[in-house]
């Protein structure tokens, strides 16, 4: 039986893509095929290098400690975490091929939104958009936000001392306000940013690990800590490389896209689990196992050796870009979900709007800088926001791999530039571990994830009341 969202999806033709405007400007408004291959790799790494990867490597390197004595123990752990970070890559690219695939046959704005309403039904869809606008968005905005604010109030705080919360509050305020400013001022602007911020970032990664391997190093004598295991090792790991999905979310807005979604998704992941593993076995060579597993800022004692005086600034230089390219994309993608939301409900219909002066979704943007600044003052510590939507994440990470099956069966008209390498095992591989990521949020944090549930469940009623409702044209203008 076909869901309820046949009847309300526009057809696809294999020339045209919907939503898509390569018209002129007397026509409407909409997006416009602007991204090219470097552009959409650049959104890509430069999302999944956010301030993660330098907080959460002491936490994976304990949860993957090995209890074996002596030399033995430290060799085995060392080599189970460069073995962790280089499956995290393999799984993410696992879900990069399932994503090429659907993002290169339904190349619109709106990613999974898109999948699961086709898959699964328009309330599928609401669902997705409804925990993205409300939570997982402005919530992973403003962690990265928070991390920028960390450690620029390190460089310069100018109410240093008891007031440093308030330099720290005010610094990311600021960040999620002028980068979504600079968002709203168009597509070139924000992919300019884009491409310098991921560009430096790469750059300042390469350099910590040249760095790290050149020193002389000083590995720690072992010291006791409490494991903390491998599945939450591997939930952080999968963290620090969320962002792969994100090319989805601008399908629309990439030039030819039959060929470089593909191109991104699979250069984008590649190279940052080279870039993740060769930065882990920097640190293990310069610091040793336990000298990782037990720092609390393993990047700046890594060169701590070479730039004794000035690492801890240049660490934290280097972190507020990485944080800073990590908001950008953040926010340049997740204004096209809610933008894909509203084209489709009319409750959300505010946020169908394309701006026709500047090329961006204008007012999805606006809320969405508004939610993230508003969440900043909510938000507990890194840890605890990772766990909180853990679980939603990777329910509809499941849910979006469960579609690529479903749409295979249902819509084999559809034309595929690019079919799943690997299909169905790849996909079903990505579709395992989720479950299996799923059950260690929930009974590692049973209260976390009970709220993101409600917020999710929430969205149900509000569907139900207004999902009679038929929402303006996808290509209105303000």
């Amino acid at each position: 039986m076909k869901s309820d969202s046949d009847s309300n999806l526009p057809p696809l033709e294999s020339s045209k893509t919907v939503g898509i405007a390569d018209h002129g400007p007397s026509e409407s408004a909409g997006p416009k095929r602007q991204l090219s291959l470097f552009d959409s790799t650049s959104i890509i790494v430069g999302i999944i290098i956010g301030a993660g990867v330098y907080q959460i490597a002491p936490d994976v390197a304990r949860g993957v400690f090995c209890p074996a004595e002596g030399a033995a123990g430290e060799f085995y752990s060392s080599l189970a975490v460069l073995l962790i970070w280089l499956i995290g890559g393999l799984l993410s690219l696992c879900g990069a091929i399932t994503y090429a695939e659907l993002a290169t046959a339904y190349p619109q704005e709106g990613g999974d939104y898109v999948y699961l309403t086709r898959a699964f039904g328009r309330w599928a869809g609401f669902l997705f958009g409804w925990i993205q606008l409300v939570v997982v968005r402005p919530g992973d905005i403003a962690l990265m936000a928070l991390a920028f604010a960390t450690y620029a109030s390190q460089l310069y705080d100018p109410l240093s001392g008891q007031a440093s919360d308030i330099t720290a509050g005010v610094y990311s305020v600021a960040a999620v306000m002028i980068l979504t400013a600079i968002n709203v001022l168009g597509v070139r602007e924000g992919k300019w940013v884009q491409n310098l911020l991921t560009s430096v970032k790469v750059l300042g990664l390469a350099a910590i690990i040249i760095v790290a391997v050149i020193g002389p190093g000083v590995p720690r004598e072992p010291t006791a800590f409490e494991p903390m295991g491998i599945r939450l090792a591997l939930i952080f790991v999968l963290f620090a490389f969320g962002g792969w999905n994100e090319m989805a979310y601008v399908a629309a807005e990439v030039r030819n896209p039959d060929r470089n979604i593909l191109r991104a998704l699979v250069v984008g992941t590649a190279t940052v689990t080279v870039l993740y593993v060769l930065l882990n076995g920097a640190f293990l060579y310069s610091l040793g196992y336990y000298g990782l597993a037990n720092s609390k800022a393993v990047a700046a004692d890594a060169i701590a050796t070479v730039f004794p005086d000035i690492g801890s600034r240049l660490i934290s230089a280097l972190i507020c870009i990485s944080a800073l390219g990590a908001v950008n994309g953040l926010i340049f993608t997740g204004a096209r979900i809610s933008y894909a939301l509203g084209a489709d409900h009319h409750v959300f219909n505010f946020f169908s709007k394309w701006d026709p002066r500047t090329g961006t979704p204008l007012r999805a943007l606006v809320v969405q800088g508004g939610i993230a600044c508003t969440l900043l003052a909510a938000l507990g510590n890194f840890i605890d926001v990772i766990l909180y939507t853990a679980a939603a994440v990777y329910a509809f990470y499941f849910a979006t791999s469960m579609a690529l099956l479903v749409l295979r069966v249902r819509e084999p008209h559809v034309r595929r530039p690019y079919r799943a390498t690997g299909y169905p095992f790849t996909t079903l591989i990505f579709a395992i571990v989720c479950l299996l990521l799923i059950h260690a949020g929930v009974t590692y944090r049973p209260i976390h994830s009970a709220v993101a549930a409600g917020l999710i469940l929430l969205g149900l009623p509000i569907f139900w009341l207004t999902r009679h409702i038929r929402p303006e044209s996808r290509t209105a203008t303000q």
